[in-house]
């Protein structure tokens, strides 16, 4: 127990579910466990177009999927009971901010009454032994400090995304001490991870899409706050943290027991700007644009992680710096745009990532 490598090895047979495995995190997680052999049920709901990662990696052939809602209490615990699972990673939410905004009431549903919903029906299901409960690095009370947020600071939310998974963590806290604390056997914990990027995401009013689909166009790129930073980090590595989080509850889940942030180190401070020049440098071609238009909508201008914790009772690290998160990310929807196959694209960046040391 420890290293990714030996987490990854301990899965092989284990029974997984994943909520949102149709979503851009959940479709990569879904991969990773498969090629590590586990056996992966997927419930979310159906991806949004054909482009999706989950739709290109053709996962409903590999995997166990339903279609189905966090929000329906009852078709969930179905799901999860018959599954049968050891593990669960939940991963299903509405997940854009500017969204939340549009829709407050399907973002508070989703991300709270969602997750009560799947606790209940860990709560229901006697097989299993680790929960992996996905909030966010914007559940913490952003005040705009330079230093990175500890476990241990303040929860809270301006805009309705952040306050929905702010108010996750708490439903989480208070209801792991009130009816799954003194389960035998059974680990849980909160994971946050910081924004992330990588190949087969394409939602909207999030930067890398936007500049794929720009420069996929040959259209300049818009930014809306381009000062603003953000620990910017490649999906796998957050997701890295979450298997290895499932691993230590396996083995010793009172002592991994709470929340756990995964993210990039403090000194990369790199802002909308900087990821934008990058990804020009790496397509080869392209032009920014700076959207001057005054927004309603408040964006924290300002948010890290501490990491602390995770690196030193896990010895879970970062691997790729910025220019490698970058450089992996842009490559990928170049050579997807150039045509090649998706599932070999994205099974080949997990490779290079797992022979990688730190």
């Amino acid at each position: 127990m420890g290293s990714l490598t030996e987490a990854f090895a301990n899965l092989k047979g284990k029974r997984v579910v994943i909520t949102g495995d149709t979503g851009f995190k959940g479709s990569w997680l879904s991969l990773w466990l498969h090629l590590a052999g586990a056996e992966v049920y997927g419930y979310a709901l159906p991806p949004e177009n054909s482009q999706s990662h989950f739709s290109q990696l053709e996962l409903e052939k590999i995997i166990h999927h339903q279609h189905g809602d966090v929000r329906d209490a009852d078709h969930l615990t179905r799901f999860i009971k018959q599954s049968r699972p050891e593990i669960v990673f939940h991963l299903a939410a509405q997940a854009l901010v500017r969204r939340s905004y549009i829709d407050p009431k399907t973002t508070y549903d989703t991300n709270i009454g969602g997750a009560i919903n799947l606790l209940e029906a860990v709560h229901q299901t006697d097989s299993i032994r680790a929960l992996v409960f996905v909030t966010s690095d914007k559940c913490y009370k952003n005040i705009e400090v330079s230093r990175g947020y500890r476990e241990t600071d303040e929860l809270g939310g301006r805009d309705p995304y952040s306050a929905s998974k702010a108010a996750a963590e708490l439903v989480f806290s208070s209801f792991f001490e009130s009816f799954l604390a003194q389960r035998e056997n059974f680990g849980a914990a909160t994971v946050r991870a910081g924004n992330v990027i990588g190949g087969g995401d394409w939602a909207e009013d999030r930067i890398i899409p936007d500049c794929i689909r720009a420069l996929s166009n040959n259209q300049p790129i818009v930014l809306r706050f381009p000062n603003a930073t953000r620990p910017w980090q490649h999906v796998l590595e957050p997701l890295s943290g979450y298997i290895q989080t499932a691993d230590f509850l396996l083995n010793s889940p009172a002592k991994y027991n709470g929340a756990w942030n995964f993210g990039p180190s403090e000194s990369d401070k790199y802002s909308v700007l900087d990821v934008a020049k990058k990804v020009i440098d790496v397509w080869g071609t392209g032009e920014i644009n700076v959207d001057q238009t005054q927004t309603q909508m408040h964006e924290a201008g300002l948010l890290h992680l501490n990491c602390e914790k995770a690196n030193s009772q896990m010895n879970w690290f970062p691997k790729w710096n910025f220019d490698q998160t970058l450089t992996n990310t842009v490559s990928w929807y170049r050579q997807a745009h150039d045509g090649r196959h998706i599932r070999g694209l994205s099974e080949s960046q997990i490779n290079e990532y797992m022979g990688m040391k730190k």
